[in-house]
């Protein structure tokens, strides 16, 4: 493994999972069937934007919920996977159609279900408030808490790295999204 910042540069996609790394893990679960979960805004940007400029974004969790799915539609990531029970085939799946070289993807997980990508990415990442296991596997472990700015905190610096970020100053919005799809 080389140096971090250095290879950072060279990736060619994010994939995240959601509770505890989009969100801090609280869930509250309404009769309807779905959930309630607190979602960072500068989380949401930071996709958003990337996704706007053309990076390859990518949701693996076994969440579910129709809330969930519209944050992700709202932020215009087209490729996510819920209520997903093998993380480890997704991955590869997404990884494989989209031509992805492995030692160039980052995986953002938590806990012990996100182990298996985490450790068959090259660029595995963690929350500061991920389970221990979690943190071992990480290459990189963020200062910030899962949905307190820890998907910010890495998509930020890749960008950042790559020449990317505030590029364009007219920002992003959901709306703008929507326009430009």
């Amino acid at each position: 493994m080389g140096n971090f910042k250095e290879e950072i540069v060279r990736t060619e996609a994010f994939v995240f999972d959601v509770d505890g790394v989009m969100t801090d893990g609280g869930i509250i679960p309404t009769p309807d069937g779905d959930f309630i979960r607190r979602y960072d805004a500068k989380d949401g940007y930071a996709l958003a934007y990337a996704v706007k400029l053309g990076y390859k974004v990518c949701i693996i969790s076994g969440g579910r919920g129709r809330t969930l799915e519209h944050r992700l539609r709202m932020l215009g990531i087209g490729e996510y996977h819920l209520d997903c029970m093998d993380k480890i085939a997704t991955l590869r799946a997404f990884m494989a159609r989209e031509g992805l070289d492995p030692r160039y993807v980052i995986y953002m997980g938590d806990d012990i279900p996100d182990l298996e990508c985490m450790r068959e990415v090259g660029i595995p990442v963690c929350p500061a408030d991920a389970a221990s296991e979690a943190i071992e596997a990480a290459r990189y472990v963020s200062e910030f808490r899962g949905g307190h700015g820890a998907v910010r905190d890495i998509v930020e610096q890749v960008l950042r790295a790559r020449g990317d970020w505030a590029r364009d100053s007219m920002g992003v919005t959901p709306s703008s999204l929507v326009a430009s799809r």
